[in-house]
């Protein structure tokens, strides 16, 4: 179940810089659907939506504490995102009941906005108003973790799961350099530090 940003007395971490100490922001009761405000680079999340820490066929990783779950504030998304994610890690484990859950990394912050350097790692240039998500290729040996060389990747899984967001309808699939990774070229494109996880974006619209 998906734990809604518009709910009451709802609240979700927000960091101080790196290395600093987590504090507890609240989210406000929203009004209406969530929805994505301006650019990836730019812009904000209203009414956002909290991903679960794991669900049946999918498990959260924090990339700069490399371990699941993945912190709270880092996974807030437009609920078209999250079905998106849902309907894909489902999919593929009703079509391959043997294979992993579906590793997801970071989405957004709580209201989206600026998600760069002081919130660990490289920190990232977009993931602004909920229409980015961060999904980790699938290891050759099965283990729920990230696979920290290309060496590591099962390519053909992770091919798969390039081949089920284009389908899904993402309007990028950024992927790494190392992969040999293919789909439609207005949608899946070469980008760097992405040998580890894919970068799914969605496009603005109805539904947001």
């Amino acid at each position: 179940m998906l734990a809604a940003g518009t709910m009451a007395g709802s609240a979700a971490q927000a960091p101080q810089p790196v290395g600093g100490p987590i504090a507890t922001v609240p989210v406000p009761p929203g009004d209406g659907p969530s929805r994505a405000l301006g650019r990836p680079n730019r812009g904000l999340l209203l009414n956002g939506v909290q991903l679960p820490s794991e669900g049946e066929w999918y498990r959260t990783w924090d990339p700069i504490l490399k371990r699941s779950p993945n912190r709270g504030w880092r996974r807030w998304g437009t609920t078209r995102l999250l079905s998106v994610l849902e309907q894909v890690a489902a999919e593929r484990a009703l079509d391959d009941p043997a294979a992993p859950p579906l590793l997801i990394g970071d989405l957004s912050r709580p209201h989206g906005g600026a998600f760069g350097k002081r919130y660990g790692g490289l920190g990232h240039a977009s993931h602004q108003n909920g229409l980015d998500a961060d999904v980790y290729y699938p290891r050759r040996d099965g283990l729920p973790l990230a696979a920290y060389k290309p060496s590591q990747v099962d390519r053909r899984a992770a091919q798969d799961l390039v081949d089920r967001f284009v389908a899904a309808g993402a309007q990028y699939v950024f992927v790494g350099t190392a992969l040999g990774l293919r789909g439609p070229r207005r949608v899946v494109q070469v980008l760097a530090h992405h040998n580890d996880h894919l970068h799914v974006r969605l496009r603005p619209g109805a539904g947001a």
